[in-house]
């Protein structure tokens, strides 16, 4: 074994620092996936040897370059945390990317969602250079019957169909 991910907490940077410094030599202590803010991350460093970051929780595009610069000022690598859809494009600005996580169940939910997935190719996720932004088109008809409205439910009396491009 190689690295160890969130074997304690991500909240507790002191029990991470104590399984990385009496874990066996070598052993790659790697956290912060469910991180959200700057802080969530800077608290990480130098208790762990690989930062984890969710371009989908941390902020977006703009609060993931802030992670990824704080972690290249201390030597420290960035992995991707799921979302491959989102996360090819978002990571290709980020120098010290050591690997993307890649889950099925993802994959899965986003080619059912989305247009322009990501491919995967001689083991890289390949962004589809022709699709502006990230690259995806949704797909209304296929999503629209797991809508559900935060005041109502899926068929409650604050549903709004005309959030989404061309409903009226």
């Amino acid at each position: 074994m190689e690295r160890f991910e969130e074997s304690v907490s991500s909240a507790d940077p002191d029990g991470l620092r104590l399984v990385r410094d009496r874990g066996p030599a070598g052993l790659e202590i790697a956290a912060g996936e469910y991180g959200f803010v700057l802080r969530d991350f800077t608290e990480l460093l130098g208790a762990v040897g690989c930062l984890q970051a969710d371009v989908t929780r941390c902020g977006g595009i703009t609060g993931l370059l802030e992670v990824a610069g704080a972690a290249a000022a201390h030597h420290v690598d960035v992995s991707a945390h799921c979302a491959p859809a989102v996360t090819a494009h978002a990571f290709r600005g980020v120098r010290r990317l050591r690997h993307a996580e890649y889950f099925h169940d993802h994959v899965r939910i986003e080619h059912r969602a989305f247009d322009g997935v990501t491919e995967v190719r001689r083991g890289r996720l390949r962004c589809d250079p022709d699709w502006p932004g990230l690259g995806l088109r949704v797909r209304w008809p296929d999503v629209e019957p797991f809508r559900v409205d935060a005041q109502g439910g899926a068929d409650g009396p604050a549903r709004r169909t005309a959030s989404r491009p061309g409903a009226r």
